[in-house]
C-alpha cells in the first residue's frame, strides 16, 4: 500500500526527529555503564575511604566519653562525623555525576531541546488522558508486555549470575568457620568482588543487547512512506512549478540585460541563419573583447534587429560566430585562440586604422583562430 512505512528514514527526517528530542537511547546501557563507573570509583577510592573510616573510629574511641555527651550540644558531637562523611561521599558523588554526564553525552550526543516538555493540548483532553492511562496500566499492551518481560529477564539473569558465583565458591564460604577474622574478611572480599564483576559483565551485555533493540525500534518508528520521501524532496528542492517560474523569470531578466547591452556593442558577429554574438572592447575594462550578448535562432534575430536599429555593425562570419557562441559565456572575455579572428573583425569595423590594440601575450596565436579548446 502507498501509505505503508516501508522506507528507511532520510537524514533530514532523522535530524528533525532529533531536534524534537526523539532519539534512540537505552536506559539499561546507561545504568550498566553508570554502575560500572561507580564500582570503579569505589575501587580507586577504597584506600581513601578506609583511611577516613579509621580516623572516624579512632576519633570516636578517643575523644568521646559517654559521661561528657550533652544533648544540647549535638552539633559539636555530630560535626566531625558529618565532615568525614562529606569527605568520603563528595569525591564519589562528583565522579558519578561526571560519569553520568559523559555516558549520556556518548549515547545521545550534543542535544538540547524543549520539545519533550512542551505541553501538548491534544494530549490534555479527557479522551487522551483516559487512553494514556489505559495503555499505561494494561499489562497486555505490546510495549508494556515487552518492558515487563525484559525486566523479569534482567532480574533472572543478574540473580543467576550472582547465585552461580557464590555457589561456585560455597566450599570457601563453609571453610570460613573457625578462620581468623582477617583471613575470613579477605575471602569474603574476594567472593564479593568476583560476584560484582560477573554481575557488571552481565549487565553490560544486557545493556548492549537492549541498545541494539532500542535502535531497531527507533528506526522502525521513524520509517517513512514513499509519498513522504517524495514530499520531503519536493520541499528541499522546491516545488517544480515554482522552480520553473523562477528559472523563467531569471531567463527573462538575462534576456533583457543582454538586449540592453547590444546597443553598446562594437560589433555583432553573425551566422545569418542561426547565431549572433555581440562584442564590446574597452581596454580599460578588460584586455580583450567581451561577449555582451549572444543568441540562437529567434534570439539571434532580435540581437541583429536591435543592432541595426542602433547602428551597430553586423559582420557575417559563420565559423567565428559559432565558436564564440559555444566557447564564451555572456560577460566573459573571449579566449586567446580567438584573438586573431576577432581582431580582424574589429579592424574591418574600425577601418584601416583598426581598433585599439589588444595586449596579446599568448604564444600560440598563429594557430587556427577557429580551433576549439
Amino acid at each position: 500500500m502507498a501509505d505503508e512505512k516501508t522506507e528507511e528514514a532520510t537524514p533530514k527526517r532523522r535530524e528533525d526527529e532529533r531536534k524534537k528530542g526523539n532519539i534512540s537511547k537505552s536506559q539499561d546501557m546507561s545504568s550498566a555503564l553508570t554502575i560500572t563507573a561507580g564500582c570503579g570509583f569505589l575501587f580507586v577510592l577504597a584506600p581513601h575511604i578506609l583511611e577516613k573510616l579509621k580516623n572516624l573510629m579512632h576519633y570516636s574511641l578517643t575523644h568521646i566519653s559517654p559521661s561528657e555527651i550533652e544533648t544540647n550540644d549535638i552539633i559539636t558531637i555530630l560535626g566531625p562525623y558529618a565532615k568525614i562523611t562529606g569527605e568520603i561521599m563528595l569525591p564519589f558523588l562528583l565522579g558519578i555525576a561526571a560519569a553520568t554526564i559523559l555516558i549520556m553525552r556518548l549515547q545521545v550526543g550534543s542535544l538540547f531541546t524543549l520539545e519533550k516538555i512542551k505541553p501538548k493540548i491534544d494530549k490534555l483532553t479527557p479522551q487522551s488522558i483516559v487512553n494514556g492511562l489505559k495503555k499505561m496500566v494494561n499489562p497486555f499492551e505490546p510495549k508494556n508486555l515487552v518492558e515487563l518481560s525484559k525486566s523479569f529477564l534482567k532480574v533472572a539473569i543478574v540473580g543467576y549470575v550472582g547465585f552461580s558465583t557464590v555457589n561456585a565458591r560455597m566450599d570457601e564460604l563453609l571453610g570460613l568457620l573457625g578462620m581468623d577474622i582477617p583471613t575470613a574478611f579477605a575471602v569474603l572480599a574476594s567472593i564479593l568482588t568476583q560476584m560484582i564483576l560477573n554481575i557488571i559483565v552481565a549487565m553490560l551485555i544486557i545493556g548492549f543487547l537492549d541498545k541494539k533493540y532500542q535502535d531497531y525500534e527507533y528506526n522502525k518508528s521513524i520509517k517513512m512512506t514513499k509519498q513522504e520521501i517524495k514530499d520531503e524532496w519536493k520541499n528541499m528542492e522546491g516545488d517544480p512549478i515554482i522552480k520553473s517560474k523562477i528559472k523563467s523569470a531569471q531567463m527573462q531578466f538575462m534576456k533583457q540585460k543582454m538586449m540592453s547591452a547590444v546597443p553598446t556593442a562594437d560589433v555583432v558577429v553573425a551566422n545569418p541563419t542561426h547565431f549572433s554574438v555581440a562584442l564590446k572592447y574597452d581596454k580599460d575594462i578588460a584586455p580583450a573583447p567581451i561577449v555582451v550578448a549572444k543568441g540562437v535562432d529567434y534570439m539571434a534575430f532580435k540581437i541583429r534587429e536591435i543592432a541595426k536599429a542602433n547602428n551597430v555593425p553586423i559582420v557575417e562570419n559563420k565559423p567565428l560566430a559559432r565558436s564564440l557562441y559555444k566557447l564564451v559565456k555572456v560577460d566573459h572575455v573571449i579566449p586567446a585562440e580567438l584573438y586573431v579572428a576577432v581582431a580582424e573583425v574589429l579592424a574591418f569595423v574600425y577601418g584601416k586604422d583598426g581598433p585599439p590594440k589588444m595586449k596579446i601575450n599568448n604564444p600560440n596565436l598563429n594557430q587556427n583562430p577557429n580551433a576549439r579548446r
